[in-house]
């Protein structure tokens, strides 16, 4: 119950149905605070207990500040948490854990469950192994359940174990995209209360239900087991950037060029650890397609959210994707009524603005390897000429001719291009050349564009032109098709284009993330050992959000992010070296040039298509019985109990060691003392780079240990997929294959020095660990800035705590992985403004003490801390920032602090 201090309590009527209300305009200045501080307010006064959420925190959000820098702290309890089947299995894992520790300790089993909505996608797992055939679908899924079975009975255990968990089973769609098209409430209505929906997701595109307006965002699996346990999640109240929208986009362009556009916008201003709203007219003519697509982008961008009010647009989406009348008529009265609907003529307060004519946005791409390096269609062939230089060998270089090609310059493509030529013999006889540029992979795949079905009309009216004049994608191009939901299926069924989309070789493969989250499959094995075998830099595009090193494939150095439209057009070219915009794609029946301009469907031709092919039957269809899943889901056998029974030769689910030796005391924490450095890291490195969720090779340390537990390399599986097993996690912390760890020179991967042994030799990053351990030596990470970039991989903090990592000094740090170190008991620790490892001449060599730590321990949180390297001396900002992440800090990491709580309760 409420405290109810401002007398904010009330009631809505909407047709027969009454609800209680918080009103937002008992709290003075709230009608000027921005959407999204409006629905933190809201939240605040709903959950108001005198304790943890006060008066004066109300009053403080009431009078924000929009110029100040965020100091405040507030508690943000939100509606329901949502989760993907990669980060969903650890969370599970840990709540099973969770139980029996409790037990152990005392207490009852049965507080260990979801006090909020959890709901988990299975979408994750599926990987594109067959394509370009009528049954790859089938035959993946079949792949999937083989490798997966172990982890499915075990959500499906969880699904009968705890209260208030669903899970919507594999070959469904992708979460953010199940989200957007069912799970979202827009408003909440629970025991009587009507409230804005929200919500914390294990992964970082969660942000993808802002443009529902829904305020939501990803965290790391440690913060979204403690939401779901009840424990609101600790905050500043953020800085709030105003992006301003005027105009609409021009024919030719798609809501994926709209995005890159405000994707480097954002990034280039910075905008990590802000909110960032969209208001103006241009929000109003902007679809909620396009506004989901936008605010899936968030963590591209670096903004916690990305979020858009609600209006009509909001209701339409609502309608079309069978929300029932009541629910949607809800939605209207209780944005109306709180002030929450979107006025396109108002100028909020915010901290910051920015502002795009929507008519400025060109057809674009970003490669080759970060989602904010976005090139101009028009330039890409000019700029892969002068990037792939970084990609290839001295050799090679010296073959294009350096003196032809400096690197300053922005060369024509024939002009110095790298090339090494490479005949190619398939299995089915045929013989063809690849070379650097050539494009491998090209896959129309993951949520930011395949909810959008604007653009993926496009792809399958380009892909309907192409055939029509005789067009076929290139032999040694993977195509796949992995849609959302199966609603994007219906409408091309409808709609007639899935056989242009087969015949072009973009055969279903399977309803998930696939080549987006890593899981492309491997290339055919001829092309693959020619393109190892002459060390090509061949690329990838892909209508995703995500083309980070090594991600994406790994026999694929260079990855480009794409419209849908475009991916096709690029399967059919073949080869990044090839302008687009002026080269024909190729040549019709009668010998023509066919150019890119021939095939590109009029906004008039989609507008069309999605008009007359999709419909509210669809969704109502889709979703009529979502968690059911299929016979074979249905046929899993589940152990019952409230404990798991833990299979000791399970390779997918063990029991982690977080608890052990845990007590109902704290104990002090203490400072850092004769710590050697696991890896000194450059800037950008992504938790991806921290804990891949790729493919597992076999002569690594995970690799090796799955081999001797009996595995076959064909079964290895993924990372991703074997997150709850911390034995395969920890081997695979900071293994991504396109590692650089500066204190080994001239290697790539997941290599470092081991200090315990003589002269230092390179050795495994988790062999060292462990040498490291049992010496009793800790351990540091250096690293530069935008430490811990992308996705809101817990693994990444729990591989680094579980290494014995005890601190990570960085430049700067990517806002969900620094708080993912913090709830595994890492420090996180800042080089003074202006400093770097290299500037104050740190090899990594170095021994390190790190004091001032102690302080923690009377109850504030110290500033800075002295760290002493060597002959080196430095003052490092402390980056625990609120005191609720100094309590989770002194408790050796957030489960531990939840536990305690919930034993005291």
């Amino acid at each position: 119950m409420s405290a109810n201090s401002f007398d904010a309590r009330s009631t809505l009527r909407v047709g027969d149905e009454s609800y209680e209300i918080f009103r937002l305009d008992k709290v003075e200045g709230s009608a000027r605070l921005p959407y999204s501080l409006k629905v933190l307010l809201e939240n605040l006064l709903r959950t108001e207990d005198g304790a943890n959420i006060t008066a004066d925190h109300i009053r403080a959000l009431g009078g924000w500040d929009s110029q100040a820098q965020p100091s405040q702290e507030i508690q943000f309890t939100p509606a329901r948490v949502i989760m993907q089947d990669f980060t969903g299995v650890p969370c599970v894992v840990d709540l099973a854990t969770m139980r029996e520790a409790v037990k152990e300790l005392g207490g009852d089993p049965a507080k260990i469950n979801p006090l909020a909505p959890a709901e988990l996608v299975i979408d994750h797992s599926v990987i594109a192994d067959k394509f370009g055939t009528a049954n790859a679908f089938q035959q993946n899924v079949e792949l999937e359940y083989g490798r997966n079975k172990e982890r499915y009975q075990f959500l499906r255990w969880g699904q009968t174990a705890f209260d208030e968990f669903k899970v919507v089973p594999p070959g469904t769609g992708i979460v953010h995209q199940v989200n957007i098209e069912h799970l979202a409430r827009t408003v909440m209505t629970r025991n009587g209360q009507a409230y804005p929906d929200t919500l914390v997701g294990t992964d970082s595109h969660t942000t993808m239900v802002n443009g529902l307006g829904v305020l939501g965002w990803g965290v790391g699996g440690i913060e979204a087991e403690a939401a779901m346990l009840g424990q609101p999640v600790s905050m500043l109240i953020p800085r709030v950037v105003g992006f301003k929208l005027t105009g609409e986009l021009k024919p030719g362009t798609t809501a994926t060029d709209l995005v890159l556009t405000i994707t480097e916008m954002l990034r280039k201003h910075g905008v990590v650890g802000k909110f960032v709203e969209f208001y103006g007219e241009g929000v109003a003519a902007t679809s909620l397609a396009n506004r989901a697509t936008i605010g899936n982008m968030s963590p591209e961008f670096g903004s916690t959210a990305a979020i858009f009010p609600i209006d009509d647009e909001t209701l339409n989406y609502l309608k079309l994707t069978g929300r029932s009348e009541q629910q949607v008529a809800l939605v209207e009265a209780y944005a109306k009524e709180q002030g929450l609907w979107l006025d396109p003529a108002a100028e909020p307060d915010f901290s910051e603005k920015l502002e795009l004519d929507l008519s400025t946005v060109v057809p674009s791409i970003a490669g080759p390897k970060r989602p904010q390096d976005r090139i101009v269609l028009a330039e890409a062939s000019r700029q892969f000429a002068q990037d792939v230089r970084n990609y290839v060998s001295e050799a090679d270089l010296d073959e294009a001719g350096k003196e032809s090609f400096p690197a300053s310059d922005a060369p024509a493509v024939s002009n110095g291009t790298p090339s090494k030529p490479t005949q190619v013999v398939a299995a089915d006889g045929s013989v063809f050349e690849i070379d650097h540029g050539a494009v491998t992979v090209a896959a129309i795949t993951s949520c930011t564009n395949t909810s959008n079905p604007y653009v993926m009309v496009a792809a399958a009216l380009v892909a309907k032109k192409a055939v029509e004049k005789g067009l076929s994608r290139k032999p040694w191009v993977k195509t796949t098709l992995a849609p959302g939901s199966k609603v994007v299926t219906d409408y091309f069924d409808k709609a007639n284009l899935t056989p242009y989309l087969d015949k072009l070789g973009f055969n279903l493969v399977g309803y998930g993330c696939t080549t987006c989250i890593g899981n492309s499959g491997p290339l055919d094995e001829e092309i693959s050992k020619a393109i190892n075998e002459a060390d090509l830099a061949v690329t990838s595009v892909l209508s995703g959000n995500r083309n980070f090193e090594g991600r994406i494939n790994p026999d694929v150095k260079m990855n480009y992010l794409a419209s849908p439209p475009l991916v096709v057009a690029y399967a059919i070219a073949g080869s990044m070296k090839v302008d687009i915009t002026t080269e024909a794609l190729g040549t019709d029946q009668d010998g023509n040039p066919v150019y890119l301009k021939d095939i590109w469907p009029s906004e008039a031709e989609v507008n069309d298509v999605v008009a007359n092919a999709i419909g509210e039957d669809m969704f109502s269809k889709s979703y009529e019985d979502v968690f059911a899943g299929d016979a074979q889901w249905q046929a899993l056998p589940i152990p019952t109990g409230n404990t798991f029974e833990w299979d000791s030769e399970s390779t997918y689910v063990r029991k982690p060691p977080y608890f052990e030796g845990m007590t109902m005391e704290t104990s002090p924490v203490s400072d850092v003392q004769g710590a050697r450095v696991l890896a000194k890291l450059g800037d950008s490195v992504t938790t991806d780079h921290i804990s891949p969720a790729g493919a597992i090779k076999a002569d690594t340390p995970a690799g090796q240990y799955l081999t001797e537990h009996g595995v076959e390399r064909r079964d290895f599986n993924s990372y991703g997929s074997r997150r709850g097993n911390h034995e395969v996690m920890i081997r695979g912390t900071f293994a991504n294959i396109r590692l650089r760890n500066q204190i080994a020179p001239g290697t790539e991967g997941g290599f470092t020095r081991d200090f315990t042994q003589e002269d230092g030799p390179v050795s495994f990053i988790y062999d060292a660990s462990q040498n490291y351990q049992a010496a009793g030596i800790p351990l540091v990470i250096l690293a530069g800035k935008e430490y811990g970039s992308g996705s809101s991989r817990d693994w990444a903090a729990k591989g680094t705590a579980l290494l014995g990592v005890k601190a990570v000094i960085a430049e700067s740090y990517e806002r969900i992985h620094r708080s993912n170190l913090i709830g595994m008991g890492v420090l996180p620790l800042q080089f003074p403004e202006g400093a770097s490892a290299q500037s104050l001449g740190l090899t990594g060599e170095e021994t390190f003490d790190i004091t001032g730590v102690t302080a923690l321990n009377d109850g504030g949180i110290p500033e800075t801390v002295k760290v002493k390297a060597g002959d080196v001396e430095f003052d490092a900002k402390v980056r625990i920032d609120t005191p609720g992440e100094a309590d989770y800090y002194r408790n050796g990491g957030i489960m531990q602090y939840v536990l305690r709580s919930l034993i005291r309760k």
